[in-house]
């Protein structure tokens, strides 16, 4: 079809899209901050089971099944002067950074099952502040322009913000062991965790400040929001579920999404373990620059590389080709890991980089892109009210299970591998296993993800008609 130009009123400032990047950053520092975190705890340093560890970030996922979509559907169908999301990410923000902050004051020379219980309570807490901030952030994201290409520049130049927390926590690994500075890893950890809750803070309530979404203040079919009300409308909630999940597009992007993400974020660890252990025999010190450069360096490419030329291929082929392609271009790069990590040579860590680097950088990119398309047929098949905050609801528990999944899964695997996280050094045998792991996983995930949309059907010039058919019906919003 004949190339259409971004309309004026439909182009996001650069502001707002700053803004808007700042959240997607928060969104990745927590992650980010709690894989450090979770990989301490499995270390001499605190001791801890790696199934206990993982099982501390995995069961409070559970609760997302039910808040997420509570928390979408309350989003859509607020009424205030400062609009149906703005108010939610102030609130989640704070609570959120002030939870964190909490939650890592924890004491090595306690208990194991003692630090076990503390860290699961205020892990169920701080997912209740992560939903709250983050469902509307997402929700928002997808109605601050309804161009189809507008859509994919602005989750680019989100997602290349949001790259900053992994290009920076990684440099984690270097500072919490260093004696200079903190008096031990634990006595490290705290302290990161309460300059962490601050900039949680800080960052987190910018998009509530200066972006900007649709104007609801016609929008027809909301509900009134009332604790009460909430309570009683626990059915349309969940029809409005089942709604979103007859939308064949938007399964097949939870489906992709949550098969690619899986995949890279169960062996994530793998890698650090397999520099520590394989490469350098055990020696942290050693191994930490190491440690550091790999996630910091994927990142950089990942926002400054990849994604550009992400954006470009969704413009020249359309999102579905692009993801083809790229996720493609992954697995290329998950393979080259084999050779990558070399005794031998340790440079050659950086070769599988560039081309693994496409993988997660077409995820959030393309992925959250589609979805906000998809909120247009939605609202083309059964009408007002328009439900972004029940998309990316069920949208982001897929991810946040992915990563609860993940870190269960990991730990449990690194132990049937023959792992003992108190020993300094592993057997040749849990390497082995480990590094066969690293590669086959995120190949084998995302080879099905690309199967999982090779029919997806929602193309550009679908989604202008549908978008035309809406504006006629009932206007710009």
């Amino acid at each position: 079809m004949a190339e259409v130009k971004t309309a004026p009123r439909n182009k996001v400032p650069l502001g707002q899209k700053a803004a808007f990047g700042a959240g997607h950053l928060i969104n990745n520092l927590i992650p980010g901050l709690l894989g450090v975190f979770v990989f301490i705890l499995k270390t001499e340093a605190f001791g801890m089971d790696p199934a206990l560890a993982g099982l501390i970030v995995g069961i409070p996922r559970l609760f997302d099944a039910i808040t997420d979509p509570v928390m979408g559907y309350v989003s859509d169908n607020t009424s205030s002067k400062y609009g149906r999301r703005r108010p939610y990410i102030f609130i989640g923000a704070i609570f959120t950074g002030i939870v964190f902050a909490i939650l890592w004051q924890v004491n090595e020379n306690n208990t194991e099952m003692f630090n076990f219980w503390y860290l699961l309570i205020f892990s169920i807490l701080l997912i209740f502040g992560n939903t709250i901030f983050s469902t509307p952030l997402i929700a928002l994201g997808y109605e601050m322009t309804s161009d189809y290409k507008e859509r994919t520049r602005l989750m680019s130049f989100a997602n290349t913000i949001g790259q900053l927390a992994w290009m920076l926590v990684p440099f984690l690994y270097l500072l919490l062991p260093n004696k200079d500075l903190f008096s031990d890893t634990p006595a490290a950890v705290r302290t990161i965790a309460l300059i962490a809750g601050a900039i949680i803070i800080l960052l987190g309530v910018l998009p509530a400040f200066f972006c900007r979404g649709i104007d609801s203040s016609n929008m027809e079919g909301r509900e009134d929001i009332t604790f009460k009300s909430v309570l009683n409308s626990m059915g349309k909630i969940f029809q409005g579920i089942k709604l979103v999940l007859k939308n064949k597009p938007f399964v097949k992007l939870c489906v992709a999404t949550f098969l690619v993400f899986n995949g890279y974020q169960i062996v994530a660890e793998f890698g650090l373990f397999i520099i520590a252990f394989y490469l350098f025999n055990g020696d942290f010190g050693e191994a930490g620059l190491w440690m550091t450069l790999f996630p910091a360096v994927t990142a950089a490419f990942t926002a400054f590389i990849a994604i550009p030329i992400i954006n470009w291929m969704a413009n020249k082929w359309g999102k579905k080709n692009a993801f083809i392609y790229a996720t493609a271009i992954s697995i290329i790069g998950y393979t080259l890991k084999w050779w990558g990590f070399d005794p031998d040579n340790v440079y050659m860590i950086f070769l599988p980089i560039p081309l693994m680097a496409f993988g997660m950088g077409c995820l959030f990119t393309l992925m959250m892109s589609m979805t906000a398309d998809v909120c247009d047929l939605d609202e083309l098949e059964n009408g007002m009210p328009r439900k972004e905050g029940t998309f990316g609801a069920i949208y982001w528990w897929m991810i946040k299970v992915g990563q609860g999944i993940a870190l269960v899964t990991s730990g449990f695997i690194l132990k049937g591998l023959g792992y003992d996280s108190e020993a300094s050094t592993q057997t040749a045998s849990a390497i082995m296993g480990m590094r066969i792991t690293d590669i086959a996983l995120p190949v084998i995930t995302a080879a099905l993800a690309i199967w999982v949309m090779w029919k997806y059907s929602l193309s550009e010039e679908r989604a202008r008609e549908i978008k035309a058919e809406l504006v006629e019906r009932r206007g710009e919003l």
